[in-house]
């Protein structure tokens, strides 16, 4: 099996933008939340289509060095995404922020994910965060998920904590990769 990890352009967004619909069907089982009205999720009803919902995430492709939108292959086929951000959409202190991770069903329980996050993670140094639902029933495997994946990363040298975010309460991880490890 074949994982690569690259930069998304323009040209291939909508690999990524097919993908999204998947991933926050996914999060919806963990955030309880029902698509609108138009059967878009989205929390409003101004989306009517995917396409209203592509538009929005255009910026990750109008920002080089700024917002890094990869796009996870296996055997050369679309497994998922990741999206990095930086400053000025992440904390302040924090030079990397991992927006969102996805990857589609059929890759999952494999190492695929962890080998993802380990190559973005290698491209950047510097300190990281990210956050994720802190609700143990609905997000247990997430939780478990980040925690090896950063643990193996930093050798256990990283910060987990239960706190606001500009998304609410979550589960922060946050470690810094520009140290040996």
């Amino acid at each position: 099996m074949n994982i690569n990890v690259r930069l998304s352009t323009q040209d291939d967004s909508y690999i990524i933008k097919n993908l999204y619909p998947l991933y926050l069907h996914d999060l919806s089982e963990i955030f309880d939340r029902l698509p609108n009205k138009h059967g878009v999720y989205e929390e409003t009803d101004d989306y009517v289509t995917l396409n209203d919902q592509y538009e929005v995430q255009n910026i990750w492709w109008e920002k080089p060095n700024i917002l890094f939108p990869f796009l996870i292959l296996v055997d050369e086929k679309p497994a998922g995404f990741m999206l990095i951000a930086t400053p000025p959409y992440c904390n302040k202190g924090i030079d990397y922020y991992v927006n969102e991770m996805f990857l589609l069903r059929p890759y999952r329980g494999k190492g695929i994910a962890e080998q993802a996050a380990v190559k973005v993670f290698d491209q950047f140094k510097g300190k990281w965060e990210l956050f994720t639902n802190p609700s143990t029933e609905r997000n247990i495997n997430s939780q478990k998920f980040w925690r090896k994946v950063i643990s193996n990363y930093t050798k256990d040298n990283y910060v987990e904590e239960f706190g606001e975010t500009f998304d609410g309460y979550m589960l922060i991880f946050q470690f810094d990769n520009s140290v040996s490890r």
